[in-house]
């Protein structure tokens, strides 16, 4: 199993980026697809999620300015960013869950880091 993110990199406050995460060896289909941030010194969070279902969930923090959504056939999820603040600099982890089965997987992470 891998999941490969990418997308990260420097952008000023009020920016965009998009996150992407490229899974392998899961059926997509059937986890919640996830991601997470872990800024310097604090603990990692949960920014967005999406369903099996197609249902999102957002920190309120982000909520109207981050989107998550997928491409099913190409076991991708995304992750679009806008408005971002510095606040948002942090290590941004993909992470896929099947809790019923005990599965869970995360990716390597990519770094966001928006300037003032």
């Amino acid at each position: 199993v891998q999941l490969q993110a990418s997308g990260g990199g420097l952008v000023q406050a009020g920016g965009s980026l998009r996150l992407s995460c490229a899974a392998s060896g899961i059926d997509f289909r059937f986890y919640m697809m996830a991601w997470y941030r872990q800024a310097p010194g604090k603990q990692r969070e949960l920014v967005a999620n999406i369903g099996s279902g197609g249902a999102t969930n957002y920190v309120n923090s982000v909520m109207g300015r981050f989107t998550i959504s997928r491409d099913i056939p190409k076991n991708t999820v995304y992750l679009q960013m806008n408005n971002l603040r510095p606040e948002g600099t942090a290590v941004y982890y993909c992470n896929a869950v099947w809790r019923s089965i005990n599965k869970d997987y995360w990716g390597q992470g990519t770094q966001v880091t928006v300037s003032s």
